[in-house]
């Protein structure tokens, strides 16, 4: 049984959710055996994601019967959606009551075939795609752009970089971590993962971290940590959390984009003030989640740092004509080879098929220097794409989006963490465009601006010069 649930005390709380629902770890390997008695093995699964329970029972569910979910957001946009049913044809969908009536697509399609709290089991398509024998699990690759392209994630990947981060952050089975990100977002799903491997308890909440249920819950039932991106942490300071009276707390971790260096700092002083733990991370979604931590003792000396490479791992670093460097404090592009780096991408149907295809190395796109001590730092990106609020955003995706709405008008997207620039090239239509672009990501409003611009800068060849704008 995949996470080896099986061999957890049966009576042990996997799952507490801020409405007083639980679920047992025995409970958890009866819904598993259940899936698999109605769908058999080795279908493709879409699961629409909440923080509840339910959607906790789906992910585990189809990964311990050897079925092949992709994770999405449930709130993810109608046409969205529908691309990528119409691109992939899943067998099954593990959705939310209404959301066959949000979905047109699944009207046809809404007896439900096995059902948990108000999550169902749909029936979409009879059409079984060929899978990988590996192939445990699908995320998508540019936050909530509805790209089909997919990042495909093995048994093992999944396994051995769980296994590497309960090493490093020291956790085991008395944990209980809140969910404050979405599980269908590769960090988010990581917590999940890690805390499943080692039998801890998780408490599931839809509640924002800015809302007083949210601390009232974490309060209650004694949360032991707190995670984050760049931006979450951003809120915290404003929210005051320095004054927060937290008692249960054991550490804090930090990952989806670079902490600016300052806050990094002040978060390192506050834990180390308060007997916390707290890391600074980084990783891919092609890496199954984590690449590397910066040890929690280091946490102040170092700030500013990505840390080392996690245990199993290692990180080098090459030049333009990928010859490896050896000198500290020198810029290069980030590589890193582990167990968990993943199979590879699809972008259609016919890639589940396909086997592994990096064979363990994984050249990042982020340009970093490594100092005399062996410490990484994120210098910049090689790749066009920005982390929004720990969502990676592909810049190209976000024009092809805009470009298919309007028509006749141009557009470049640039910008950095947490705030996307849009040039357009039509007056009088920034608010649209900026509405659109927000709803289509489901990222707050804040993180875009556009501008109206004559025309788009391009070299000789026709290429957009994006260092212009």
């Amino acid at each position: 049984m995949f996470f080896n649930i099986e061999k957890k005390d049966a009576d042990r709380l996997a799952a507490i959710s801020d409405d007083g629902k639980t679920i047992t770890y025995g409970e958890l390997i009866q819904t598993v055996n259940d899936i698999k008695n109605v769908i058999g093995t080795r279908n493709l699964v879409f699961i629409l994601c909440r923080n509840v329970i339910a959607s906790l029972v789906g992910y585990v569910s189809m990964l311990g019967s050897e079925n092949v979910p992709l994770l999405l957001s449930a709130e993810l946009d109608e046409e969205l959606l529908g691309y990528l049913l119409e691109t992939y044809k899943p067998n099954y969908i593990w959705c939310p009551e209404g959301i066959n009536d949000r979905f047109g697509e699944l009207k046809n399609n809404n007896i439900s075939l096995y059902s948990f709290d108000d999550y169902s089991l749909l029936r979409y398509s009879e059409e079984k795609a060929k899978l990988f024998d590996d192939l445990a699990l699908l995320l998508t690759t540019s936050g909530s752009t509805g790209s089909p392209k997919l990042v495909r994630q093995s048994y093992n990947n999944i396994i051995a970089n769980a296994k590497s981060i309960v090493e490093y952050l020291e956790i085991d089975s008395s944990e209980r971590p809140i969910t404050m990100l979405p599980m269908n977002y590769t960090y988010g799903l990581s917590v999940i993962n890690s805390h499943l491997l080692c039998g801890a308890t998780i408490l599931m909440t839809e509640s924002g971290y800015t809302q007083r249920p949210f601390w009232n819950f974490f309060r209650e039932k004694q949360a032991t940590s707190i995670v984050g991106v760049p931006y979450t942490y951003e809120i915290l300071k404003k929210l005051r959390f320095f004054r927060m009276k937290l008692p249960s707390l054991r550490y804090m971790t930090q990952a989806g984009g670079k902490l600016l260096p300052e806050l990094h700092k002040e978060f390192a002083e506050y834990a180390l003030e308060n007997n916390v733990r707290f890391y600074v991370m980084y990783g891919q979604t092609e890496a199954t989640a984590r690449m590397s931590y910066l040890p929690y003792e280091k946490s102040l000396e170092k700030y500013g740092s990505m840390g080392i490479a996690i245990p199993g791992g290692e990180f080098s670093l090459i030049d333009v004509e990928g010859n490896e460097i050896d000198e500290a404090d020198t810029i290069g592009e980030l590589v890193y080879k582990g167990p968990n780096v993943t199979l590879g991408y699809a972008e259609c149907k016919a890639d589940l098929a396909k086997g592994d295809e990096r064979h363990g190395t994984l050249v990042t796109g982020d340009m970093a220097k490594r100092d005399a001590e062996g410490y990484y730092y994120i210098v910049g990106r090689k790749k066009r794409f920005l982390k929004i609020y720990g969502n990676r955003v592909n810049l190209d995706e976000c024009e092809r989006l805009i470009q298919s709405e309007y028509e006749d008008v141009e557009c470049a997207c640039v910008g950095e963490d947490d705030h996307m620039r849009i040039f357009v090239t039509s007056k009088g239509i920034e608010d649209s465009v900026l509405n659109y672009i927000s709803e289509k990501t489901g990222l707050n409003r804040k993180a875009f601006e556009v501008n109206y611009i004559e025309f788009i800068p391009k070299n000789e060849s026709g290429k957009k010069l994006y260092k212009n704008l």
